[in-house]
């Protein structure tokens, strides 16, 4: 099932499109060509390669949600100070996730927890990663409904009030039509050249919104730009954002064993350049959007903005693609793995797992598509869905690269130094601070569920 087996595919820039990613997320159960030492280091990604794919690992539709968080953070100025913070974690761990991956000599993300950590949390980490894909599925048709619905109005903004412009006709058609047919083939490597433009998507959002700024439409009227948090605690708010936004480290341990030297050294290097440019694209995103439109900016930016900008409306049609192309990706990554424990708990054997693959792959698929076609038409905004799984970005980020540093080296049997002591006191903080965002993001949205209020932080 996997989209490339020959990772030479992978060797240059115009290879980093998202469809890798569902080859990234393969379940081990699941059958693969793994190439020998020799072979993978003559024809393996270089590290320029090796930054455009993390790079278009990160990127996404979450890019939209920016400059709400920035308001929600309480300006500028907290919302990057955040951003450097988490940065520092986000970097160090996948950093860690390379390491781990080269004691353990696994290659995917959740073979190296279950290696290190054991088979009870690698099991953890494969249902975090279905729960993952599926909440970012529901993302994606709530981005769509967003832009479709932006588009459905008048030059004055009003709704034409026509039956084909209601948005859970707009959502349902689209997904019905282009989404299913495109989610359940066996494989999708062919949507690698479609997904190319995912990438060009993230990037000219980005400038619309820059340009946007500085040359602002005479209709919009920023509202209050606040300055500072109205509490310390205000400054969470923008976590779940920065975690959904930066969380690439589930991709990363493969796109780690493709590369040409297997080294810590030029892996750091990787993804810290990679991370950077991601900085760069949502810094830039989210202070020029909160700058543009201040407390009134939507959860989606893009809804901020009049719907007859022509320029906006080709960045409503760039994300409109971005998602299309994306959703069968994270369905198909979701499917892999649920596939793979479906496979360890009933202990099937071989021939009859393949003669019944079919009818299981379409039945997977229907539910799931179903169920998250059905959650996005009810669910209001998509601030409230990446408030859920931005929680469970922040396993991905700390938790499990944490507890897989902390069993690296209580596995050591060599003298234990003042560093050894300090990594393992550093990976008790990564997987506190995991646990703590999880746990806060968590908590707020079923609280906001629960009340049934309009989208506001547990603690404003």
């Amino acid at each position: 099932m996997a989209i490339k087996n020959d990772v030479e595919d992978w060797g240059g820039a115009g290879s980093s499109d998202s469809g890798e990613r569902a080859w990234l997320l393969q379940s081990p159960s699941v059958d693969s060509v793994r190439q020998p030492e020799s072979e993978r280091r003559s024809s393996g990604v270089s590290s320029v390669g090796a930054v455009f794919i993390v790079v278009n690992a990160a990127l996404g539709a979450g890019l939209l949600n920016f400059p709400a968080a920035f308001n929600m953070a309480g300006g500028i100025t907290a919302g990057f100070v955040l951003q450097m913070f988490m940065l520092i974690f986000i970097i160090t761990g996948l950093v860690i996730l390379g390491y781990c991956s080269l004691v353990s000599n696994e290659a995917t993300y959740q073979e190296v927890v279950r290696a290190t950590c054991g088979k009870v949390t690698g099991v953890v980490c494969e249902v975090a990663i279905a729960i993952y894909t599926f909440g970012t599925c529901i993302a994606f048709f709530i981005v769509i409904g967003d832009q479709l619905d932006r588009s459905g109005h008048n030059a004055e903004g009003e709704d034409d009030h026509f039956w084909y412009t209601n948005r859970k006709f707009t959502i349902s058609l689209t997904a019905i039509l282009v989404i299913l047919p495109l989610s359940i083939p066996k494989e999708i490597g062919f949507q690698k050249y479609a997904s190319t433009l995912s990438v060009m998507g993230t990037w000219y959002v980005t400038i619309v919104v820059i340009i946007k700024y500085f040359w602002p439409d005479k209709e919009v009227t920023p509202g209050y730009v606040p300055t500072s948090s109205a509490s310390w605690t205000a400054v969470f708010n923008a976590m779940p954002t920065i975690c959904f936004g930066f969380q690439c480290h589930v991709s990363s341990v493969p796109v780690f064993n493709s590369m040409r030297r297997k080294e810590i050294r030029p892996w750091g290097l990787v993804v810290t350049f990679s991370m950077l440019i991601c900085l760069f694209v949502y810094t830039g995103t989210g202070v020029c959007g909160f700058l543009t439109f201040g407390s009134n900016v939507s959860q989606d930016v893009l809804m901020s903005y009049p719907p007859d900008d022509i320029a906006v409306a080709i960045a409503r049609a760039f994300i409109i693609v971005c998602v299309v192309t994306s959703y069968p990706i994270l369905h198909f990554c979701g499917r892999a793995v649920i596939e793979g424990l479906w496979l360890r708990f009933q202990g099937e054997q071989v021939e009859v797992c393949v003669r019944r693959e079919r009818r299981r792959r379409i039945l997977q698929t229907l539910v799931w598509f179903i169920i998250t076609l059905v959650l996005a038409l009810f669910i209001p905004d998509i601030g409230r869905v990446i408030s859920l799984i931005g929680g469970l970005a922040a396993c991905f980020i700390f938790v499990f690269p944490g507890l897989c540093l902390m069993q690296a080296k209580l596995s050591e049997t060599d003298v234990r130094s003042a560093s050894w002591h300090g990594l393992v006191i550093f990976s008790v903080a990564m997987v506190t601070l995991g646990a703590f965002i999880f746990g806060l993001t968590t908590t707020n949205s079923i609280y906001q569920d629960g009340t049934r209020t309009p989208y506001s932080p547990l603690w404003m």
